[in-house]
């Protein structure tokens, strides 16, 4: 029985429904007719739609999509449209069919040609004109409340007459669009102020997502593209909606059988290139079926997309800057297509071999860049790069000295060293974001910045405009330092040195040299005056210098010299004079000299009251010298060798000690003469002894008895040991033998007197001085007269 009833109750309800519906329409229609005039009578006033004469007209709808909502048609295209279906699917022989091509003829239809979709048949939204009620179709096939339309629109009642164009689109650019314009039947009558909200929607959604975007909307969030939502006078409605958007009524019942349309609009929408995007046109009479509406898709208005980008990809924008010159590329992204060939353009002229995707801008200018397929321009890009140039400019390092007068930083006195491009504009920031951002978070009190040492702060140099660089400014803040100066005494003796020590400071600035040590070892040799300044870790000096003066006593002096003394001699030891000179020896005297006749070392300490040195000589016991080698030549030169044991000072004397030279060399000394040497330790008693016969033979003999030349005389060297003295004739027989009874050969031998010629001789002795062998030869002419 419940079944029963809820049965009844539904159909009672349907029944219901089908009345008011069938009411409303009765009601609705009561509007007035169109009027034919004879400019709608007259040829070529109304678009053609599905014209035989147009290749189009005989198109599918893929063919359409992408032969002429595309940019460019099929030669400029990608293969980057797919799954192209229409809904309900008629086919393109049906002359009575919801969809096709439109050509604006000789009419002044906003758009050339293009695709119309119609909640009704296309073919009478132009062509001619239809009477009253004759637009009024209903769509074999089609759906109701297309559930993408309602959740895009939310209509106010039911959607009718449901058509729908759907494909696939992998985008090159990072925004798609197209130019349409929504045309109904419903302007009219007070019906777009009622439930009759015949809607148009262009939905996008990346394949794979559950929900649509809406792109069919008007600008500024003014809503969906619907009757009812852009509602112009006229039209029986007190309540005007988006008026802006309404072309106007179609007042003369030409161009096309629609009472009213909308202005060319754009549905414009941001993607991913590289991305599969699903694309759904879908257009529906809202109520009943007998009022159509329509929408015409522009020809070419769906660009198959191409933007410039950078060489990473990323889309550059209408406008890019460009400071001092610096090489901008520029890439057209673009599907390309086989064939497809680039040009580029500045500022309207065609650069020269600039036929690639990539171009290198090195000055600003208006850029753009064209594709071609064969003679047809398919798309173009362009964009404008403004010129402008850097200023000059470098990290610095602003220093800043603290004295209790001043604590804080002047960030302009950096800017010199920062960047001297004249006109230069400096704004100093924090952090390195804010610079980045070139916000306006920059320090303002540039003149007194309470900055910290170490602190980086990060300033923004341009030329005033859209042209910068970004330099760091560190700052480095210490206390100025307060130079000191000691010595450990103000006083020193000449030839002394002291250690002076500065402090206050981590390096230090000498007014005498470039050392910059706090500690050195100084010598002056008169009164001297030392200043420094004190030097801090960042620099900073001190404001004074630290001075001290060092009084230098003039050096103590002495004459002291030691000596050599033999046994029972006694030397005078002199210290010497000198202001103030006290002296202590090291033998408890306190007098300026001492005689001392004992072997030794002495010291003795001067002082004069501020300084004192130790002075110290050595006396020595001499040794007795000896001559152990007499050199004599027959010029009278004689040279002595002499022992030294004692490395004294020696002296030479050669008459017996009656005069001394300190040179062994002695002058025109006699031959044949016995010399009596001397040698001595200088200054003392120790003297050695030698007698030394100067021996040089005669080589010439005239034994004639005058007593002149008669002999030749060995007796000076034949007392000496191992004498022998011998000559010899031409043939070395022997003639002569020197013995102690008869040193001497007078030309004689045997009692002979032997004939004038040349005789030989040898003399040898032990030498005194050496005590080696002398060996002595030569020659000598005998002359006897007969």
């Amino acid at each position: 029985m419940l079944t029963y009833r809820l049965n009844k109750y539904f159909l009672f309800v349907l029944v219901l429904f089908s009345s008011v519906a069938v009411f409303s329409q009765n009601v609705r229609k009561k509007s007035p007719p169109k009027k034919a005039s004879q400019l709608t009578m007259k040829a070529g006033v109304f678009i053609d739609v599905n014209v035989p004469t147009y290749p189009a007209s005989a198109y599918n709808i893929e063919q359409l999509v992408k032969n002429v909502l595309i940019s460019g048609g099929s030669v400029c295209a990608a293969p980057n449209v797919s799954n192209v279906t229409v809904s309900p699917n008629q086919l393109a022989t049906d002359t009575e069919r919801a969809w096709g091509y439109f050509n604006k003829g000789t009419t002044n239809f906003p758009f050339n040609d293009g695709i119309v979709l119609v909640a009704g048949k296309a073919r009478r939204a132009g062509n001619g004109y239809e009477g009253p009620g004759e637009l009024s179709d209903q769509v074999p096939g089609s759906g109701i409340n297309d559930p993408d339309l309602v959740a895009a629109v939310n209509p106010p009642d039911d959607l009718q007459d449901v058509v729908a164009v759907e494909f696939d689109f992998v985008p090159n650019s990072n925004q798609v669009k197209f130019n349409y314009l929504f045309a109904s039947e419903e302007y009219t009558s007070g019906f777009p102020c009622g439930d009759f909200a015949d809607s148009f929607a262009l939905l996008l959604k990346k394949v794979g997502d559950p929900t649509y975007t809406n792109l069919a909307v008007l600008p500024n969030g003014a809503g969906p593209v619907s009757v009812t939502n852009i509602v112009p006078a006229g039209v029986g409605c007190t309540t005007l909606i988006n008026e802006q958007y309404f072309a106007g009524l179609n007042t003369q019942n030409i161009e096309t059988n629609f009472i009213g349309r909308t202005v060319p609009l754009t549905a414009v929408a941001t993607v991913i290139p590289g991305q599969a995007y699903h694309f759904k046109l879908v257009l529906a009479d809202a109520v009943d079926r007998r009022y159509d509406s329509a929408v015409f898709l522009q020809g070419g208005s769906f660009d198959i997309g191409m933007t410039i980008v950078d060489n990473n990809g990323n889309p550059l924008g209408q406008t890019v800057n460009m400071c001092d010159n610096t090489p901008q590329i520029l890439k057209a992204q673009v599907s390309a297509v086989p064939g497809m060939t680039y040009k580029w353009y500045k500022d309207g002229v065609f650069i020269p071999f600039a036929t690639n995707a990539i171009y290198t801008a090195t000055s600003p200018g208006v850029y753009e860049v064209k594709t071609f397929v064969g003679g047809t321009e398919c798309q173009k890009a362009s964009i404008t790069i403004i010129g402008g140039t850097s200023p000059l400019a470098q990290s610095a390092t602003l220093k800043l000295c603290a004295t209790p007068t001043r604590s804080t930083f002047n960030l302009e006195d950096a800017k010199p060293q920062i960047s001297t491009t004249t006109g230069a504009v400096f704004k100093f920031y924090t952090t390195q974001a804010d610079a980045q951002a070139q916000n306006n978070n920059f320090i303002t009190n540039t003149t007194t910045y309470n900055g910290t040492d170490g602190q980086v702060i990060f300033v923004v140099v341009s030329n005033g405009a859209f042209c910068s660089k970004i330099v760091t400014l560190t700052l480095r803040r210490e206390e100025t330092p307060v130079a000191q100066l000691t010595a450990p005494k103000l006083r020193i003796c000449s030839g002394e040195s002291l250690v002076l020590t500065a402090s206050g400071g981590v390096t230090y600035q000498w007014g005498d040299t470039s050392n910059t040590g706090g500690v050195r070892t100084v010598s002056p040799t008169q009164n001297t005056t030392y200043t420094v300044y004190a030097i801090g870790a960042q620099g900073c000096k001190s404001l004074q210098p630290a001075t001290i003066t060092i009084d230098v006593v003039p050096a103590i002096v002495s004459s002291l010299k030691g000596g050599q003394i033999c046994q029972g001699d006694r030397i005078l030891l002199d210290a010497g004079s000198g202001p103030g000179y006290t002296y202590e020896w090291n033998t408890g005297e306190t007098s300026q000299a001492i005689t001392v006749d004992t072997p030794g070392e002495y010291t003795v300490k001067i002082s004069n009251g501020v300084c004192s040195k130790e002075f110290k000589t050595q006396v020595i016991r001499a040794v007795v010298p000896q001559i152990i080698k007499v050199d004599y030549n027959v010029n009278g030169t004689m040279v002595l060798t002499a022992s030294n044991p004692s490395n004294g000072t020696l002296e030479y004397s050669v008459d017996n000690g009656f005069t001394w030279q300190a040179s062994n060399v002695f002058s025109n000394v006699p031959k044949n003469t016995v010399i009596s040497i001397r040698v001595k330790v200088k200054n003392t008693s120790c003297e050695g002894f030698l007698e030394y016969f100067t021996f040089v033979i005669k080589n010439v003999i005239t034994p004639n008895g005058d007593k002149v030349n008669d002999i030749i005389d060995f007796s000076g060297v034949s007392g000496y040991k191992d004498f022998k003295g011998l000559v010899f004739d031409r043939y070395g027989r022997e003639v002569f033998k020197a013995g102690k009874t008869r040193p001497y050969w007078d030309g004689y031998f045997q009692g002979k007197r032997l004939p004038t010629s040349s005789y030989w001789y040898q003399v040898t002795y032990e030498d005194p001085a050496s005590k080696e062998l002398a060996v002595k030869t030569g020659w000598i002419l005998l002359k006897n007269l007969e």
